[in-house]
């Protein structure tokens, strides 16, 4: 699921945000990752991932998006804030949405430990169906309204409401809501930091 490239300009999303660079900077080297890789998995510049962790420039909530998936963490953990007690229940009215290339998450779990983030993701039609996902781990997605259309290597699949799919993330795959409605799911992925995080493919496909 998934992370935007670099957005340029005045961002008013920004303005909000606490000051995130020594975080940002500690993390990424907590993983071990060079500015130069850490960059090229987030779908940013290494120019721009330095500005981000010098306090140069503040990163809008898609770019805490993508770089909490690289780094295998919450935005939360980025903003350094203090992980509460894990609680196995997630109520309905706790989960703010946040929305990311037209597409938006609710938390379905805590993902502060875990080695999978569960989330409940609304698909409006026409965002991001041409997008081409690769990466390491796996996934599960089960279809609470709508109908979704989900691309698998050479294999197109139309899952109506009831329906999951199980998948190794490594084989490329498409999402994307087959009618003007769009569509609502529960989507579990693993979080995984691995060399082959590289999510985009050529000609047109994305990073997440």
């Amino acid at each position: 699921m998934d992370t935007p490239a670099a957005i340029s300009g005045h961002d008013p999303e920004t303005e909000a945000l606490p000051d995130v660079a020594p975080q940002l900077r500690e993390l990424r080297r907590g993983r071990g990752l060079t500015l130069e890789a850490a960059a090229a998995r987030a779908g940013l510049s290494p120019a721009h991932l330095s500005r981000l962790e010098t306090g140069r420039r503040q990163p809008s909530l898609p770019m805490l998006l993508g770089l909490a998936r690289v780094y295998g963490t919450t935005v939360s953990e980025l903003l350094g804030e203090e992980p509460p007690e894990r609680d196995p229940v997630i109520r309905a009215a706790r989960a703010e949405p946040v929305e990311a290339d037209g597409w938006i998450y609710r938390q379905a779990g805590s993902s502060s430990g875990r080695a999978m983030q569960p989330l409940r993701v609304t698909v409006p039609y026409g965002a991001q169906g041409d997008l081409v996902r690769v990466h390491p781990g796996e996934e599960w997605i089960h279809v609470l309204q709508g109908r979704l259309r989900l691309g698998l290597g050479d294999a197109v699949h139309v899952l109506d409401p009831g329906d999951s799919a199980h998948f190794d993330s490594m084989t490329p795959h498409r999402l994307a809501a087959v009618g003007p409605d769009g569509a609502e799911l529960l989507f579990v992925h693993t979080l995984l930091i691995s060399p082959t995080t590289e999510l985009c493919l050529p000609g047109g496909a994305h990073r997440r």
